[in-house]
């Protein structure tokens, strides 16, 4: 009986508007007023478009923001619970001033030092190097690779002798180097169809681990962009502006994670940071099993709090059995709510909030509540380990 009333409640708010009450109940014979009968017409004046709103019918997927009506804890956190290392940002700040504002804005919400990748090589490494290193002790720079001339007999060598420079020049890792399908980028060089695993490569990455530079790898792209772009796609919202479904000869991102495998299994005396959970933020067991196998692999968290915020109790639990792999990163430019949004997600367990400056997804998030062994270790205590693993370079204290 109560399925047949939903049915008949649904039956009637469908057709009351398309074609109105009175034309579709006929009068009730009964005593007593009639709640059809005696319902007051809806004037023109009285609809949100008379009022100046948008219909609900015309509202665009990309215009939705969501409120949270839940009466519920909200955590402001100003300050990180623990001084941060951030393994993942850029030279978002062009001018000594800027890169003021950035040091003082790190002081505040607590991030000891950042490194920055510039995906560059050259002089326009050089440059942003030089900017930067009035502050020593809280940017690291690290460079990108020369990729031109992959296409050509004899490629390495060039490449190899820049990353050398580079190291000279006080680049202390490389990165970050992009494969979303296409082929390798750094920066404004690319090699298109020459992935991480091509042979051509091997030259550069052992070089890495000979000069102890971590690489910064970023393979893929969010699983949403490689999917149709229909009403079925979870993450529509944010995946249509970086849609990767429609660009030709592209490796998909279980390929992606294929070819980054054999990397890792090629060159173990290499340390590989995984940008962004790998972009496995879908299938954090699938990176697990990656942590598994190749002890020379971490990943950074940066830019993937939305997409795993929605799964707290899972991603806890994963921040929990792989807590000595995991370290933070931001990859959001530089102003104090971004950090702090990142913090109300590692640290608090407040639930069903959204946070549509920093993110472009319609779900709400929810916090994972990590413990304070977890949170030291993943705002600052493995990037310490690794950033001093490198020889002669200390001042990484736990």
């Amino acid at each position: 009986m109560r399925m047949k009333n939903e049915v008949d409640r649904r039956l009637f708010l469908k057709w009351a508007n398309l074609v109105g009450i009175a034309a579709w109940f006929q009068p009730v014979a009964a005593s007593g007023p009639n709640p059809l009968q005696d319902a007051k017409p809806v004037h023109p004046r009285n609809t949100p478009q008379a009022r100046g709103l948008p219909s609900p019918e015309t509202i665009l997927l990309k215009d939705y923001r969501p409120k949270s009506i839940y009466k519920i804890s909200v955590t402001e956190i100003d300050k990180a619970k623990y001084p941060i290392i951030d393994m993942h940002s850029h030279p978002y700040a062009k001018t000594p001033q800027r890169i003021e504002e950035w040091v003082k804005t790190m002081d505040e919400v607590g991030v000891q030092k950042t490194v920055i990748l510039t995906m560059a090589t050259g002089i326009e490494f050089d440059d942003i190097y030089s900017k930067y290193s009035k502050y020593p002790d809280r940017f690291e720079m690290w460079c990108g690779l020369d990729l031109s001339g992959y296409d050509k007999r004899g490629f390495g060598p060039a490449a190899v002798k820049e990353l050398e420079r580079c190291r000279q020049a006080g680049a202390r890792g490389v990165g970050e180097i992009h494969d979303k399908g296409n082929g390798l980028v750094s920066g404004r060089s690319k090699a298109p169809g020459m992935h991480p695993d091509d042979p051509r490569m091997d030259a550069v990455w052992e070089r890495c681990g000979g000069l102890e530079m971590p690489i910064s790898l970023h393979v893929a792209d969010p699983i949403w962009m490689y999917q149709k772009m229909d009403k079925t796609n979870d993450g529509l919202m944010n995946a249509y502006h970086w849609r990767l479904d429609n660009k030709p000869n592209i490796v998909n991102l279980p390929g992606m994670i294929d070819i980054f495998d054999r990397t890792l299994a090629k060159h173990r005396g290499t340390t590989f940071i995984a940008c962004h959970f790998a972009n496995l933020d879908y299938d954090l067991a699938r990176l697990g099993e990656m942590f598994d196998r190749n002890p020379n692999l971490y990943a950074d968290i940066s830019a993937r709090y939305a997409e795993t915020a929605p799964i707290p109790r899972f991603a806890s639990k994963f921040y929990e059995k792989y807590a000595n792999r995991l370290v933070y990163g931001t990859d959001m430019g530089f102003d104090k709510p971004m950090y702090r949004v990142t913090f109300r997600i590692l640290e608090s367990l407040d639930e069903h909030f959204y946070e549509t400056e920093q993110f472009d997804y319609h779900w709400s998030l929810n916090g994972f509540g990590l413990s304070d062994e977890i949170l030291k270790q993943v705002y600052h205590d493995n990037a310490a380990t690794l950033l001093a693993a490198r020889t002669g370079h200390a001042g990484y204290s736990k």
